[in-house]
């Protein structure tokens, strides 16, 4: 009786440990009207720019501390905004296409972090996630600013995606040879802006 009596007590002085111990957690979604991602593609007679919306996303904390957050990327929005009239149509169709990335079977992509490595300067970090194109996920890392005031986040980032491990193969130098002047790079980039919050 003595021994189910030490159990129960020590039972209660864990749980009510863990009642104080425990960190709060919240997420922070991020406002999509507000936020910006701008795409730039290269190949080896010129480069092509453009936007791409977000679908949804939002920023995970544990108190005050940033540790993870999870992105859905509308593929269907992407469009061009270096070109105009046809040339403008026929590229943002091209790349919407299965030649690309197939926006009608994958209409969209998502990023999740999986690991926040602070720089040493506030709001400065080292992220490391996995991308989802094309049902293709890899991971990735990139720094990036993630400032907090109160229940607002403000975010900056720009990241190098290789798509040919994503299975994007039109044009790469990495699945065709003899490509010449009409080789279209591998790597494009993203540079991120998001507001989270109100």
């Amino acid at each position: 009786m003595k021994t189910i009596k030490t159990l129960s007590l020590i039972a209660f002085a864990s749980l009510f440990l863990l009642a104080f111990t425990e960190k709060k957690t919240s997420s922070i979604d991020v406002n999509v009207e507000n936020s910006k991602v701008a795409w730039k593609g290269y190949k080896v007679t010129g480069e092509h720019s453009g936007t791409i919306n977000l679908k949804s996303g939002s920023f995970e904390y544990e108190e005050d501390k940033l540790v993870g957050g999870t992105f859905i990327i509308d593929m269907t929005s992407l469009v061009c905004t270096d070109l105009e009239g046809e040339y403008k149509g026929k590229l943002e169709g091209h790349l919407k296409s299965a030649d690309f990335f197939g926006v009608e079977k994958y209409p969209t992509s998502k990023l999740e972090i999986t690991k926040v490595v602070e720089r040493g300067t506030p709001g400065d970090y080292k992220l490391v996630g996995n991308l989802t194109i094309k049902e293709n996920t890899q991971e990735i890392k990139f720094n990036a600013s993630v400032v907090r005031y109160e229940n607002v986040v403000k975010s900056m980032a720009d990241i190098t995606i290789d798509r040919s491990d994503f299975d994007v193969k039109y044009g790469s130098g990495s699945f065709f040879d003899n490509l010449g002047d009409k080789t279209i790079y591998d790597e494009f980039d993203l540079k991120i802006q998001m507001v989270a919050g109100k």
